[in-house]
């Protein structure tokens, strides 16, 4: 077995990526394209660990690589052709896909081979970033790969668990028969509203990426100092964890014209943008991922979101997806809409541990 570390940015797309791609079901944002244009936009760039048994690709990691400094600049050289090394940790994380783990496994890889695995990882992590390496921090992983991941003097807990719908319907109108009447009575209210101009689709060639990532980006920023207010987030020797990047307009551009990914956009009949929704349409497990909204007193319209939701759920019963996923936020809002949840795993392991 052996790892390879690629950079997304100057490397080739691996041999071999693609097809296990499709054997691991793994949703677009592994796409290697995709990834390109996130590694080069990104404060904290992620790279692509590759596990190979032989010829075959057998796992992956989808790594970002994290500084202790607040560096403006988009795209940084890679850690390893830094002339002078610098402190940097790793994170195994999908930023712009929460509540999916960032490590995949073949079905053929057992509980003993994971492991193994990862330990490779490890020790082919600190060769690539340096001696900077401060350790690595295993995100929101399934409990199967926080399993592979746990050691002695490793840190593990439990995190907020993700909301998953398992399709249990033959069609919508059932669905909307479990909601209680004020969501029902939202629903159709949306749906008939005149004063909104909706439209929804695949291969979206007609919006603004720019138009969209300032939207997002604003929606993201009044959830963190939200959560920063609330004493939600974490400081570690004065670090401020939240290591995301702004999604850049480029990403969304590239984003919204794949075929597996459904684009609503809600305006009013001025045309401004009000808010708008992506959902990964993809056939072993869908996803409500993006969303964005203007806020009530800036003029937007505060249940939009439930009609968002309703078209996620239409799209998977119609299509005959197995689940649908909506993120790690507002437990409580998606239970009322038929979520359950899905419980996650977090693991930090510091340098003196990496590859034990």
């Amino acid at each position: 077995m052996s790892v390879d570390i690629v950079d997304p940015r100057i490397e080739a797309e691996p041999v071999g990526w693609r097809d296990f791609c499709r054997r691991a079901g793994l949703p677009p944002v592994w796409d290697y394209q995709l990834m390109r244009t996130e590694a080069w936009l990104a404060r904290n760039p992620p790279v692509l660990a590759i596990v190979h048994n032989g010829p075959q690709v057998v796992g992956a990691l989808s790594v970002m690589v994290c500084r202790t400094f607040r560096d403006p600049a988009f795209a940084p050289r890679p850690p390893r052709r830094l002339r002078r090394p610098r402190p940097v940790w790793a994170e195994v994380y999908l930023p712009l896909l929460s509540g999916y783990p960032a490590c995949v496994f073949d079905r053929s890889m057992d509980a003993a081979a994971r492991r193994a695995s990862l330990r490779h990882f490890e020790r082919e992590l600190v060769r690539f970033l340096g001696v900077g390496t401060l350790g690595v921090v295993y995100r929101a992983m399934t409990p199967e790969v926080g399993l592979a991941a746990v050691g002695r003097g490793r840190v593990a807990r439990e995190i907020d668990p993700t909301s998953v719908m398992r399709n249990r319907w033959s069609s919508f109108a059932d669905w909307l028969a479990t909601l209680s009447p004020r969501l029902r009575a939202i629903v159709h209210r949306l749906a008939g509203d005149d004063t909104l101009h909706v439209t929804t689709g695949s291969e979206r060639t007609d919006l603004d990426g720019r138009e969209l990532a300032t939207l997002l980006n604003a929606h993201r920023a009044r959830q963190d100092a939200r959560a920063w207010a609330e004493g939600q987030r974490s400081r570690v020797g004065g670090l401020h964890l939240d290591t995301r990047s702004p999604v850049a307009a480029a990403y969304l551009d590239a984003f919204v014209r794949r075929r597996d990914v459904v684009t609503t956009e809600y305006r009013d009949l001025n045309g401004r943008l009000l808010a708008f929704n992506t959902m990964i349409d993809h056939k072993v497990s869908s996803a409500v991922h993006h969303w964005a909204a203007v806020p009530g007193g800036e003029g937007g319209r505060k249940e939009l979101y439930v009609d968002a939701y309703a078209r996620c759920v239409r799209q998977m019963i119609e299509h005959g997806r197995p689940e649908l996923t909506a993120g790690r936020t507002l437990l409580d809002v998606k239970g009322e809409l038929g979520f359950e949840t899905r419980p996650l795993t977090s693991v930090a392991v510091p340098r003196p541990l990496l590859g034990r």
